[in-house]
């Protein structure tokens, strides 16, 4: 039995190739255009379904320091886990609806029956330090797209299983980074002069 042909090792070498290279010019500060075009920012869902994510600006991407900006889109019936992390989150809210939770006593032992709020299209809110929440899209018509901001990257982010769990008990992520993979191309660079 005959192994694989040139042709197929060929094509396997190149495609590897390409991917790397793909990944590094994602991650690349080098040869950034100051001006682009939304659309041909790679946006991946990072694994979560549902989600469409762009870092617009970030730490990782463009050596940020002090906010991220992210587009994010919400297909119908998906959104963020709860969850609360060590930074400022301002939302602006460019098209659909959705529904913001927030818990009113976040500084308790566990977050509580969360506030709803009605979102949508030209609203904005922030969520401040620590609050615990989530964002969903429960409109079954149509995609929720924000438009985020985050203070201090990279956070540490608590993720909750439900509204009632300890804080105590929630995983923790951090540094949370969305473009991890960016971390070993390219850190970002030192502040220093």
């Amino acid at each position: 039995m005959a192994g694989p042909s040139s042709l197929t090792i060929f094509f396997f070498f190149s495609l590897l190739f390409f991917s790397e290279i793909s990944k590094a010019s994602k991650c690349s500060l080098k040869g950034l255009p100051i001006v682009r075009n939304i659309s041909e920012v790679p946006q991946d869902n990072y694994g979560r379904g549902g989600l469409a994510h762009t870092t617009v600006a970030g730490s990782l991407l463009h050596g940020l320091k002090e906010v991220e900006v992210w587009l994010q889109t919400y297909a119908p019936g998906s959104g963020t886990p709860i969850h609360r992390h060590s930074c400022d989150e301002v939302f602006v809210v460019l098209k659909g609806s959705g529904t913001l939770y927030l818990a009113p006593s976040s500084h308790e032992k566990f977050p509580g029956k969360p506030q709803e709020f009605s979102i949508f299209a030209n609203s904005t809110f922030h969520i401040p330090v620590n609050d615990v929440h989530q964002v969903r899209n429960t409109n079954e018509h149509e995609d929720l797209q924000v438009l985020v901001t985050i203070s201090r990257p990279p956070v540490k982010v608590f993720i909750y299983q439900d509204w009632f769990m300890p804080h105590t008990a929630a995983k923790l992520k951090y540094p949370y980074y969305w473009d991890e993979e960016c971390l070993e191309v390219e850190p970002p660079p030192k502040d220093e002069l």
